[in-house]
């Protein structure tokens, strides 16, 4: 008898919040050692910096009805100056990028969680091949520049689409717009 592969299991969705416990913090860790060190050799080891002592991480993960899955997505927010926000360091585990939903969602609770925390101008130092998402999520590029050897935009978020969002330890819910295969 001869089975056919089992495809791999994507949830229908996914809960998109601030990382509250140790599980979540290790996960976002993990997850961006995984992806800019050993995926893009960005960094050899880890990838923390001073940023990381007063950085806001928030975190995507797998959610199967109340249970809560895996890490899949992370980003980081800071306030580097009164009002002026900045995210960095979004990673989305290879297997979940075809998932459509987890990037933007990370995006979304980072640019409307800072809005509710006084934020009047939102940046990112973007890779040049995820700047159209950017875009298309109104951020506009002020210039580009090379960071790590690699081609990046500077840009800024249009916070008129980015409703100021309270209750960011909690978050949302994402749904993908595809399913991975």
């Amino acid at each position: 008898m001869i089975f056919e592969p089992v495809p791999p299991f994507f949830p229908s969705e996914y809960r998109v919040k601030f990382a509250t416990n140790r599980f979540e913090l290790q996960g976002a860790e993990d997850l961006r050692r995984q992806v800019f060190c050993e995926e893009q050799h960005i960094f050899n080891g880890h990838d923390r910096d001073e940023i990381d002592c007063h950085a806001i991480p928030i975190v995507a993960l797998t959610s199967l009805g109340i249970v809560t899955g895996e890490v899949v997505g992370t980003v980081r927010i800071h306030e580097a100056e009164p009002g002026v926000w900045w995210g960095s360091r979004l990673a989305v585990a290879e297997r979940y990028r075809k998932v459509g939903a987890l990037g933007s969602a990370l995006i979304r609770l980072a640019v409307s969680s800072a809005r509710a925390r006084g934020c009047h101008t939102f940046l990112a130092n973007v890779q040049s091949q995820n700047a159209a998402l950017f875009r298309r999520m109104h951020w506009q590029t002020l210039s580009e520049l090379e960071i790590h050897g690699r081609p990046h935009h500077y840009m800024q978020a249009d916070l008129d689409f980015y409703p100021p969002l309270e209750d960011a330890a909690t978050g949302f819910s994402a749904r993908p717009r595809t399913i991975a295969a």
